[in-house]
């Protein structure tokens, strides 16, 4: 299996309110770069989305790292708690609904179909590929603002 590294932010003006997100494939020395924004969302949904649209992006079966900054995506997968809501339908540990269950379950058959490792690191600290994904968050959050103020 070919081993790809997926670095993933999602930022958001308001919560809720205008957003984006953005993703960074890197196989070798190929890199391909993924955001979009979008005019309501919430700073969680694309910080899922950004995994999400990464791992789509996939052609063929990987083993992938996927770094986030975003402790509810890394430790709703890397705690289980998601198969959890999942089984529970839908519904949390203390009986309230999941949110995002359109996006968990768009992520979920992604997790079958690729060994994906989720690595937990510290936003707006310094790391490059963290940094540019953030970047293109803001950027494509930015566009949609400006596309719609028309």
């Amino acid at each position: 299996m070919k081993q790809v590294s997926i670095y993933s932010d999602g930022a958001c003006s308001g919560n809720p309110g205008p957003g984006g997100y953005g993703t960074i494939l890197e196989y070798g020395s190929v890199i391909k770069q993924l955001s979009e924004g979008f005019i309501d969302t919430t700073n969680n949904r694309m910080e899922l989305l950004g995994a999400i649209v990464g791992l789509e992006a996939l052609k063929e079966p990987c083993q992938v790292t996927l770094y986030s900054d975003s402790r509810y995506l890394c430790e709703s997968v890397n705690q289980r708690w998601v198969y959890g809501w999942q089984q529970r339908g839908w519904k949390k540990a203390d009986k309230k609904p999941a949110l995002n269950v359109d996006l968990w379950q768009r992520l979920l058959p992604l997790l079958e179909r690729h060994e994906v490792t989720f690595v937990w690191i510290k936003g707006h600290a310094g790391h490059p590929m963290n940094e540019k994904c953030d970047a293109l968050a803001v950027a494509a959050r930015e566009q949609v603002v400006k596309e719609n103020a028309r």
